[in-house]
C-alpha cells in the first residue's frame, strides 16, 4: 500500500458544525440537545412542511409533468418571482442578473467564481466572526480573505471598527456583509447604520455583496430586504445571494438564487453568459422540484399569504424561545445581564460562553453548541428550555 495513489491524502478535521452534529447523533444521552445545527424546528423539535409548501407540492403531482433537464441558470418563472421578491421597486430589474443555484452555498459559490471573472485581483472582506463557509468559499475561488470588525470584546456589535476599516480598503474589493439575521452571532445592523455603510462603499469604490439566507426571520420580508434594496437603489454594481431553505422549509431541496445588478441589459447579458459557463461546469443545471414549488407559493396570491403567515409564526416562535432563555437564565445567574440574546435576530444567537464552557456542556450535559458559544435558538422548546437553562447556568459556574 506504500505506493498508493492516496496514500499521502491528509485527513481533514470535521466541519465545525456537521461534525457537531455527528457527535450529537453518536451520543446516546437521553436528554441530549443540539444546539449546534443550522435549521427551523418546531415546538416538538421538528423540521416543519410548511402549509404553503404541501399545497404547491399536491398541485404540482397532480400534473404528473415528466422530470426533465431544468435550464443552466434555472426555471424563468422562478428567477423572475425571486427577483421581483427580494428588490421591488429599488432598481430596474431589466438590469438584473438573477439565476437558480443550489441553495444559498450555490449562490454564494457561483457569485464568488463571477467576482473572480469580474475583479481576479481584489480582495474580499467579510465580518469578524462569519459563517465558516464564507472564507472557504472565496478562498477557493483564489481570493485573498480578509476581516472587518464585527462582534465587540462586549458581545456587542462594533460598529465604530467596522466603519473605520471599511474606510481603509482599497477600490475595487469586496465586502461580504450578511442583510440580515447575522450569522453567527445575531447582532443586526439598524437602517441608520446600513445608509452610513452604504455610503463609505460606494465612496470608496467596493463591491458589495449581500448574503440573504434568512430573510423573514429578523422582522419580517419587506423589512430584512431593506438592506438589499438600500443598494441596488443607487444602481450597483450588487451582489445579492438568497436562499429558501430556511425561510420556506426547504432544506434538502436546496432552493437558492444568485442575483447581480448591472449597469444596462448589454452588461447584464454578458454577466448571464459568464454565470451561465461556471453553472454549467460546476453542476450543469439546478434541481427542479424545490425551485418550483417556491416559484408556486410566490405567484399563487393565496399560497403567498400563508406562507407570511407561516414565516411569521417561525419567527415569533423564535423570538418567543430568545425571550424565555434569557429570563431563566437571568433567575438561575443573579446579577448578570443576558437581555443581548433578546436583541439578537434570527436563528442563531452568540450566547457569550467561553470554549471550555461550551465543552463542558456538550461532554457533561449533552447539550452540543459551537466553540465559539454559538447557538441555535430555534433548536428550543417549551420540552427542552429548562434543562438547556439550567446546563448553561452550570457551565458558566463551573468552567
Amino acid at each position: 500500500m506504500a505506493n498508493s495513489l492516496f496514500s499521502k491524502v491528509e485527513e481533514l478535521p470535521r466541519d465545525p458544525i456537521l461534525g457537531l452534529t455527528e457527535a450529537f447523533v453518536a451520543d446516546k444521552t437521553p436528554h441530549r440537545v443540539n444546539l449546534g445545527v443550522g435549521v427551523y424546528q418546531d415546538e416538538n423539535g421538528k423540521v416543519p412542511l410548511l402549509a404553503c409548501v404541501k399545497l404547491a407540492e399536491e398541485a404540482m403531482l397532480a400534473k404528473a409533468a415528466p422530470h426533465t433537464y431544468v435550464p443552466i441558470d434555472g426555471y424563468a418563472h422562478y428567477n423572475a418571482a425571486v427577483a421581483k421578491m427580494v428588490f421591488a421597486e429599488s432598481c430596474d430589474l431589466a438590469n438584473v442578473v438573477t439565476v437558480q443555484a443550489l441553495g444559498g452555498t450555490g449562490a454564494l459559490k457561483l457569485g464568488a467564481e463571477m467576482v473572480k471573472v469580474a475583479t481576479p485581483n481584489a480582495k474580499v472582506w467579510i465580518s469578524d466572526p462569519s459563517w465558516e463557509n464564507h472564507r472557504a468559499l472565496f478562498a477557493a475561488a483564489g481570493f485573498a480573505v480578509e476581516t472587518y470588525p464585527y462582534y465587540g470584546a462586549d458581545g456587542e456589535l462594533d460598529f465604530s471598527g467596522l466603519i473605520a476599516t471599511l474606510e481603509k480598503i482599497p477600490a475595487g474589493d469586496v465586502v461580504l456583509l450578511h442583510a440580515c439575521c447575522h450569522n453567527p452571532t445575531g447582532l443586526d445592523l439598524s437602517q441608520d447604520q446600513w445608509r452610513q455603510i452604504a455610503k463609505v462603499v460606494r465612496a470608496r469604490g467596493l463591491t458589495p455583496f449581500l448574503d440573504t439566507a434568512y430573510m423573514g426571520f429578523a422582522e419580517g420580508l419587506e423589512t430584512d430586504a431593506f438592506s438589499v434594496r438600500l443598494f441596488a437603489s443607487d444602481g450597483g454594481p450588487l451582489f445579492v445571494s438568497f436562499s429558501f431553505s430556511k425561510s420556506l422549509s426547504l432544506y434538502g431541496e436546496r432552493v437558492g438564487a444568485l442575483s447581480v445588478l448591472t449597469a444596462n441589459p448589454q452588461e447584464r447579458s454578458r454577466v448571464l453568459s459568464q454565470i451561465k459557463r461556471i453553472a454549467r461546469i460546476t453542476y450543469s443545471s439546478p434541481a427542479g422540484h424545490g425551485a418550483a414549488a417556491a416559484a408556486a407559493v410566490l405567484a399563487d396570491p393565496a399560497l403567498r399569504r400563508q406562507w407570511d403567515e407561516e414565516l411569521g409564526a417561525m419567527r415569533a416562535r423564535i423570538k418567543k424561545m430568545r425571550q424565555l432563555l434569557a429570563d431563566k437564565l437571568a433567575e438561575r445567574v443573579p446579577g448578570r445581564d443576558f437581555t443581548y440574546i433578546v436583541r439578537q435576530n434570527g436563528m442563531f444567537s452568540y450566547s457569550r460562553l467561553t470554549k471550555p464552557q461550551a465543552v463542558l456542556l456538550r461532554e457533561k450535559y449533552a447539550v452540543y453548541a459551537l466553540d465559539s458559544g454559538r447557538i441555535c435558538v430555534a433548536a428550543l422548546n417549551e420540552k427542552n428550555i429548562d434543562y438547556v437553562a439550567e446546563s448553561i447556568a452550570k457551565v458558566m459556574v463551573e468552567a
